[in-house]
């Protein structure tokens, strides 16, 4: 008796080492729980292998071949549920890494990229608009060779002024034409304007002139050409100032009011 249960014992534990081995081989790398429960399921084929050889030797054989039924199939559920386990985490999406929040930058003023010492250019100032006068002189520049009064026993009423001939000759102030041409006896080739306020300046002597009647005139513009037609002793011009036509008045005195200075 004592002799057959030494060697059922011996054979239990030769089985339960085969069982290990094969748990072993085919739980590596599996999770710790896998393993407890195939210890757990090896040493219970231990006990009751213990148990039935104090029972005597009828059980023995039954109940070992139970215990290796159940470690395999322990053995196969522990595998199933490592591999189903296995699976899961493999399925299991990774999270995605945190984007990194890149607060935008502050928009610098346009000043700051301007160098340190570097001038802004100034802007250009703009030319000066060139204003006519209201009132000119009739032939700028000319030399004056006889003033308003007496000469020779008669009425000089004017002033001449003498420039080469040809010299264009111009109107002192805005009006408007009121004759030209050979008009008026002992003046020649004349031009008379109107200023419009009772006024009238008379232009005689022209070699030509430039101008039609009704004609709407300024300071400075053309009226004629310096010439020596009718009572002349060569080219000049005669310059006279009417208040009211014909009334004859002093016109040196008349244009220095008005800003324009003659010497008599």
């Amino acid at each position: 008796m004592q002799g057959s249960s030494t060697e059922l014992l011996k054979a239990a534990r030769a089985q339960y080492d085969i069982v290990s081995d094969k748990i072993r081989s085919g739980l590596r790398g599996r999770s710790r729980h896998v393993v407890a429960v195939a210890a757990l399921a090896g040493i219970a084929s231990v006990g009751l292998v213990a148990a039935n050889i104090d029972n005597g030797p009828t059980e023995v054989t039954p109940v070992a071949a139970t215990s290796t039924v159940s470690r395999e199939a322990a053995a196969e559920r522990a595998d199933r549920s490592a591999r189903t386990t296995a699976k899961t985490q493999l399925a299991a999406p990774k999270a995605a890494p945190k984007a990194k929040s890149v607060a935008p930058k502050a928009a610098q003023p346009a000043q700051s990229k301007a160098k340190a010492g570097t001038s802004v250019p100034k802007a250009k100032a703009a030319a000066p608009v060139k204003v006519r006068p209201t009132w000119g002189s009739p032939m700028p520049g000319a030399q004056v060779t006889s003033c308003f009064g007496q000469r020779w026993g008669v009425l000089h009423a004017g002033v001449d002024l003498a420039e080469p001939a040809g010299t264009p000759i111009r109107a002192v102030g805005p009006g408007t034409v009121f004759s030209n041409g050979w008009a008026y006896s002992g003046y020649g080739i004349s031009v008379v304007v109107d200023h419009g306020d009772g006024y009238f300046t008379h232009y005689a002597h022209m070699s030509r002139d430039a101008v039609q009647i009704g004609q709407k005139v300024k300071a400075g513009d053309l009226l004629g050409y310096e010439g020596s037609t009718g009572d002349s002793t060569g080219p000049h011009l005669h310059f006279e100032v009417h208040k009211g036509m014909w009334n004859q008045i002093e016109p040196s005195a008349w244009l220095k009011a008005r800003g324009v200075p003659i010497s008599c």
